[in-house]
């Protein structure tokens, strides 16, 4: 088995390629560092990681598995010609899931506990706690979460919600039997009716052409008044400018968002500065061991490979996840 290692590399793809060479002495490892290597070393390889142009796929004669270096690559890498040959996709998915879940109840009880008041009073050093003292607190176990896209991630988030007592209600394309801490699961297409029954909103779907700006306005005056955003997935699912308005407009109270159609949010964007927004900087994901989880995946996967066996987190191209 011949595994191809992509351009650019980094040092943890030349530690992984040095790593699997070493577990696996029956894989031939072949780093390329730069396009001209990639050229000529695709032409006998069985399966590759990284991101893989239309023209070096054509000239890849064995290829049957690419390793995406994503959990969800960004638009563009599904291409035509990739979705239309019969090599496998694998991706990165699961990971992130304890990160991402623990981001996602930072927003949750920031907003509950009114930091996204007091934070931007402690800027200008005014000490004005709420009236009456029970205002702009939410009591979890009085809450509901909808969270749109239950999969690794909105599991993980769906078990730590509940643990605060929050009523978990979800949405997914795929999944079929709700994960533990999920009280209630539905199809994609039961979106809008779960909208307005929801104090947070949360998104965790990957961008694919379903889901390409289909948090829009008409779905934020869905949200039932007084209710959060939160979007932790992919930028590209939400129009900015849509949720502007809802804010605006008084239709949520606020919203936590650490992705956006545009990256880096451009600095004169009226979201840096509308009440009761929380924004970072697409950093759901941060925290340890990511590195070590990503090799462990292509190492399961390459065994798999050889043995001829099912691979871990298989994509389905046309669907882009």
């Amino acid at each position: 088995m011949k595994f191809l290692m992509l351009p650019p590399q980094t040092q943890a793809t030349r530690d992984w390629a040095a790593r699997l060479a070493a577990a696996l002495p029956e894989v031939e490892v072949v780093v390329a560092e730069n396009a001209a290597h990639a050229e000529h070393a695709i032409g006998d390889a069985d399966a590759a990681f990284g991101t893989l142009p239309e023209a070096l796929l054509a000239r890849a004669e064995r290829l049957r598995w690419l390793q995406a270096p994503h959990a969800a690559p960004p638009a563009g890498y599904y291409h035509a010609a990739l979705i239309a040959h019969p090599l496998i996709v694998t991706n990165f998915r699961e990971i992130y899931n304890d990160h991402i879940a623990a981001h996602i109840m930072a927003f949750v009880l920031a907003f509950a506990r009114g930091l996204h008041v007091y934070v931007p009073q402690q800027m200008r050093r005014e000490w004005r706690p709420a009236t009456p003292r029970h205002s702009g607190v939410l009591h979890l176990p009085e809450t509901t979460m909808l969270i749109v896209g239950v999969g690794g991630i909105g599991a993980e988030t769906a078990r730590v919600a509940a643990a605060f007592g929050m009523r978990v209600i979800g949405t997914d394309a795929r999944r079929t039997h709700a994960p533990p801490g999920m009280a209630e699961l539905r199809a994609a297409d039961a979106l809008d009716d779960l909208l307005g029954r929801a104090d947070f909103v949360v998104l965790t779907v990957p961008h694919t052409p379903a889901t390409d700006g289909f948090m829009n306005r008409e779905r934020f005056r869905r949200m039932k008044r007084g209710s959060f955003f939160i979007n932790i997935g992919r930028g590209r699912t939400t129009r900015l400018d849509d949720l502007v308005a809802a804010l605006r407009a008084g239709e949520i109270a606020g919203a936590g968002l650490d992705v956006f159609e545009q990256e880096p949010l451009p600095a004169e964007h009226p979201l840096w500065t509308l009440r009761g927004v929380l924004i970072t900087p697409h950093t759901a994901g941060f925290g340890p061991y990511l590195d070590e989880r990503r090799y462990q995946i292509i190492l399961d996967n390459c065994r798999s490979f050889l043995a001829a066996e099912p691979l871990r987190n298989v994509v389905d191209k046309a669907s882009w996840f």
